[in-house]
């Protein structure tokens, strides 16, 4: 019998070796996603799931959602899960994703002092903008291009305010945990998704003031990158993810998704 050499064995082992290594990375999709998705425990609770599924494993980068879909624009993603819908859109239709669909949906909330200074307590946003502008009260802006904070602006822009938000206004260039934290720290306003707040441990005197407001809608989206795009994006496997998600398991496993007995998302996928 002949045995193999050792620098047969060696070149195997590597051949091997890097057979495994293809293998390993061809079980994983990267996703760019938003940081409300993540810190409200979403995912925590989603994707174990979706492997069990597929057999596939997601791995999150999470920031705010411009700062995603550039992530995606790069090359750096196989799937985008974010909730600025015409952000989203203008992503598709400049090439870079394939196809948006819905997924949930939930709501932004007005977060503030319970003692509310600027006596904002009630259902319009325009309105208690309005207050925290004219009583320069504190208000913690996300500043990041972020799907919080596009809506933001847009109900500065519907109060028109924008360029009036009063001196205590202060954007902070963070995410949604890191906002919140800020604002409880300081006895500031802030506007949050309602699912991050679910979650929020550090609320010191912080509560929910205005909630309720049809314009307070929050509406997420998922898209596969455009391999016309990118070669090497994972398109087959980044598409199980939106069809699982959007399936009726996906759907499900969201709805069961709930703090204290409150739900934090609400499935509306069509596809």
């Amino acid at each position: 019998m002949t045995f193999p050499s050792s620098m047969t064995r060696r070149a195997l082992v590597c051949a091997v070796l890097a057979t495994t290594s293809v293998w390993a990375q061809a079980q994983s999709i990267v996703m760019s996603s938003t940081t409300s998705t993540e810190q409200s425990g979403l995912f925590a609770h989603l994707l174990p799931a979706f492997k069990k599924a597929s057999g596939l494993d997601v791995k999150v980068v999470a920031l705010g959602t411009g700062q995603a879909l550039d992530m995606a624009r790069r090359g750096d993603a196989d799937v985008v899960f974010v909730h600025d819908q015409a952000a989203e859109e203008k992503f598709v239709a400049d090439g870079f994703g394939i196809k948006r669909l819905p997924v949930m949906y939930n709501d932004f909330v007005l977060i503030g002092p319970k003692a509310d200074p600027a006596a904002t307590k009630g259902k319009d946003i325009v309105a208690a903008l309005a207050k925290l502008s004219a009583g320069n009260a504190a208000f913690v802006s996300r500043g990041d291009k972020s799907g919080t904070h596009a809506a933001e602006l847009r109900f500065w822009k519907t109060a028109n305010l924008t360029d009036k938000k009063g001196s205590g206004y202060k954007e902070c260039g963070c995410g949604m945990g890191p906002a919140l934290n800020i604002a409880a720290s300081t006895g500031a306003y802030v506007l949050a998704d309602r699912a991050t707040w679910l979650n929020f441990k550090n609320r010191a005197d912080l509560a929910i003031l205005v909630e309720g407001d049809n314009r307070l809608f929050n509406q997420y989206g998922v898209m596969v990158v455009n391999p016309a795009k990118h070669a090497h994006v994972k398109q087959a496997d980044a598409q199980k993810f939106v069809d699982w998600i959007t399936s009726a398991a996906g759907q499900g496993v969201i709805a069961d998704y709930k703090i204290g007995g409150e739900q934090l998302f609400f499935p509306n996928a069509t596809r």
